[in-house]
């Protein structure tokens, strides 16, 4: 994870973040990191998000740094997770490294499954 760069979040995002850390969700490394990027996030109105930050209704493709392999997904809130279309809950290992993230950037997560380092390639709206 790039520590100098604060990310943007929409609000809603910010509190879905949070409350996932409150109900314990995540690792306490993640949580630590998470706290860390939350109190230096910039929030905005969903409208007012640049193009090119992950977010819900984003569709992102990364690469994954240890694999070279790409993936295109689309992130949803966890209400609408559907693995099987692509469609992976913003809370996943993969979207909450890379949420409030932009296009360009690499990221660095502590996931549960191990280590994450993810090049985030392209961002676009989904209509």
């Amino acid at each position: 994870m790039s520590q100098s760069q604060n990310i943007i979040l929409t609000t809603g995002i910010y509190d879905l973040i949070k409350d996932h850390v409150r109900r314990k969700k995540v690792t306490v490394e993640e949580e630590v990191l998470l706290l860390h990027e939350l109190k230096k996030a910039t929030q905005v109105l969903r409208r007012d998000l640049p193009e090119d930050i992950v977010s819900v209704n984003r569709r992102v493709t990364y690469k994954d740094c240890a694999t070279n392999e790409e993936k295109t997904v689309v992130f949803v809130g966890p209400e609408k997770n559907k693995v099987s279309k692509n469609r992976i809950s913003i809370l996943s290992d993969e979207g909450i490294a890379m949420v409030g993230y932009k296009e360009g950037n690499v990221v660095e997560w502590p996931a549960k499954k191990g280590n994450l380092k993810l090049e985030i390639l392209k961002v676009e709206e989904v209509a």
